[in-house]
């Protein structure tokens, strides 16, 4: 079986037969439902609801965790390559399993108790619930150690007072991950059921990115939340940020799949487009264009391959991550500027995917840590200085 798509070194070698056969499914999936309705969806300003009992189906939901929960218990690699695909369509939908899977599924797992996991997990794998994670707030996203959300403690549970911004699925949740700071200033993590009193999620509107997505504002206002639903296993920040690193794994495999699907629109149209009697690929200045995006695109697939590698391996850095992340949403950036200069006044037609990738690529390149954070991230690493003040 061999890497469908984009595959210029030849690398299919390097993924196993169930990875590769992963790879199919979520293919054809894509290209046969996703693909033919997305753009509807992205005009609308709708997210596609009806595909998460197949996201269910198919096992793409929590997909990289163990079949005791409901999950598919494959690897890493796998679960990457679900990314890579979802997101050659939109970074819309591939966020929704992305939010599913790492920031919902992921904590309860990691941090949670057998008897949360398996209240949880199974009805998450299949759909039946939807999660949302709430950490960002509207005067903290890059500093969340800044959030000012409380869980005050009162008799059989806690009390959530606060909100968070930016919150993917916030609107269609069934429960919602949220990380506030309790009596003693300890950062914790809650499982909260939308349906409580005082909890609201008003969806995000007018904005001009991810429009096939639900973005949401959380609003909680004395908001009980029971001590069952305490995340017992971890405390402070490295909880959420531990959830943010299974996250940006996915994105750094995701945005390689949406500069995929540009590259090819690209060799399409300039194939296809005649200027001067002659198709403009047949032009030297295109052909630099196409030829940095295969070369980046391709860096990025092998830099997602290793960090697979290491991350199934278990002896992933997280430093690595921020490597990924930071260096695959700029190529998919860059080959959404090129994509759009080579098709001219149509890269801005909804005719073509251009402007859709391009618009969504700015919101993949903020959230999930800025590139300046990333940045950061390695510099410390190099250096052992921080210098993130």
């Amino acid at each position: 079986m061999k890497l469908l798509g984009l595959d210029y070194l030849d690398i299919s070698n390097q993924f196993s037969e169930d990875e590769l056969m992963v790879q199919k499914t979520a293919r054809e999936f894509v290209d046969n439902e996703v693909m033919p309705e997305i753009d509807h969806y992205f005009n609308e300003g709708k997210f596609p609801l009806h595909l998460v009992k197949n996201f269910g189906q198919l096992g793409l939901l929590g997909l990289n965790l163990p079949e005791k929960y409901g999950c598919a218990g494959m690897s890493h690699i796998s679960y990457g390559l679900v990314c890579q695909e979802l997101e050659r369509c939109d970074s819309g939908v591939r966020s929704f399993v992305s939010v599913q899977g790492s920031l919902v599924m992921y904590p309860i797992y990691a941090y949670g108790n057998e008897e949360q996991r398996m209240k949880y997990l199974p009805k998450l794998a299949t759909g039946e619930y939807i999660g949302c994670f709430g950490l960002t707030e509207s005067d903290y996203g890059s500093n969340p150690g800044g959030m000012i959300t409380r869980a005050k403690k009162t008799e059989g549970g806690y009390i959530l007072n606060g909100s968070k911004m930016w919150i993917t699925n916030g609107t269609i949740a069934d429960i919602a991950i949220v990380w506030a700071k309790t009596d003693d200033e300890v950062v914790r993590g809650f499982i909260v059921d939308t349906d409580s009193e005082g909890f609201s999620a008003p969806e995000m509107k007018n904005k001009w990115s991810l429009k096939a997505s639900i973005t949401s504002e959380l609003i909680f206002e004395d908001v009980f939340v029971p001590e069952e639903n305490l995340l017992p296993n971890v405390k402070g920040l490295k909880g959420p940020l531990g959830c943010l690193t299974q996250a940006r794994y996915g994105i750094g495999w995701g945005t390689i799949g949406s500069a995929m699907a540009l590259f090819d629109a690209s060799v399409k149209y300039t194939t296809e487009r005649i200027q001067f009697d002659r198709p403009i690929a047949g032009y030297q200045l295109t052909q630099q264009k196409l030829a940095w995006m295969i070369s980046e695109i391709t860096k990025g697939q092998l830099l997602a391959l290793h960090v697979g590698k290491n991350k199934d391996a278990g002896t992933l850095r997280h430093q690595q991550i921020s490597m990924l992340k930071r260096n695959n949403c700029w190529v998919a950036r860059e080959c959404a500027k090129l994509a759009r200069e080579m098709h001219g006044a149509n890269g801005v037609s909804g005719e073509y995917p251009i402007m859709r990738h391009l618009m969504n690529i700015e919101s993949v390149y903020t959230y999930e840590g800025t590139n300046e954070m990333h940045t950061l991230v390695l510099g410390q690493d190099i250096t052992g200085i921080a210098a993130y003040r």
